[in-house]
């Protein structure tokens, strides 16, 4: 059953993917070399309860953290732990807030410091083909279009790996609901778009190959490689004409720019937003 949301609905899941968007940059100014991911995962952990939320993520099917932090070639769902952060690394953070019934889900991959040239260019195609992909959650649409649109741009124009095994989804009274929305595809195919849905649309793209396996803690996903994978999520409502993200990259890449730590030198260009 694809749920379709009612304005006052729809508004209390901005109001937390917002929450989401606000711990996402508190997590841009803590970031530095020389702190742990666990540090990270407690700050944040922090910051939700302190703002009436609870972290969506902690108590997930058996998920015992905050956040999701992935570093470098773990593709998401990655521990935090005592792996102390270094110059030249990148960090995707994937964090979800519920609140008044509803969850906001929503993720960032950060650079730290002096990150390779190739590294940050995947960053960037990764984070323009989401933006192509919330262009497509339009009325009316169907869901292979947002995936052809961010597997196009990534894979055929870019030449990355998008990964198959891990989808975005539905978002709202459940932090996964239908339709799943998958980051490769043909279009004109899936589910049929209708406004008012809400989804998180993630693309999780490779420096390499696709492929992922999954390590024995049954969550950490990694790339078969070795090399680096980017993972951008908003939380989007269709809407008649495009999509419109309720999660906001904006205070997060401002906090980025003033972390002399972080690089941020891959933002997506505005004419693809």
């Amino acid at each position: 059953m694809i749920n379709i949301r009612n304005h006052g609905e729809i508004e209390i899941i901005r109001t937390n993917a917002l929450m989401v968007t606000a711990t996402l940059t508190e997590v841009a100014k803590f970031l530095k070399p020389g702190i742990t991911t666990a540090s990270i995962n407690k700050m944040a952990d922090e910051f939700i309860h302190d703002n009436g939320g609870k972290p969506s993520f902690k108590g997930y099917h058996g998920f015992p953290y905050a956040l999701c932090i992935s570093v470098n070639e773990v593709v998401v769902h990655g521990f935090p732990s005592e792996y102390i952060l270094k110059d030249g690394d990148i960090v995707s953070v994937d964090c979800g807030f519920y609140r008044d019934g509803y969850h906001g889900d929503h993720a960032y991959t950060f650079a730290i410091g002096d990150v390779k040239q190739e590294t940050l260019k995947l960053l960037r195609v990764t984070k323009e083909s989401l933006f192509l992909g919330i262009a497509q959650a339009a009325a009316n649409n169907r869901v292979g279009d947002i995936s052809y649109a961010i597997e196009n741009y990534a894979n055929r124009i870019h030449g990355y790996g998008v990964v198959r095994e891990l989808v975005g989804h539905g978002v709202g009274r459940e932090l996964h609901e239908e339709p799943q929305v998958p980051n490769f595809g043909f279009r004109g195919s899936g589910k049929r778009l209708q406004a008012g849905t809400v989804i998180a649309i993630e693309p999780m793209v490779n420096l390499g190959t696709k492929d992922v396996y999954t390590l024995e803690d049954g969550w950490t996903v990694v790339t078969a490689d070795g090399k680096p994978s980017a993972h951008f999520e908003h939380t989007v409502v269709v809407r008649k004409g495009k999509g419109e993200a309720l999660s906001s990259f904006t205070p997060i890449e401002a906090a980025e720019q003033v972390n002399g730590e972080l690089n941020s030198s891959y933002y997506a260009q505005p004419a693809l937003v």
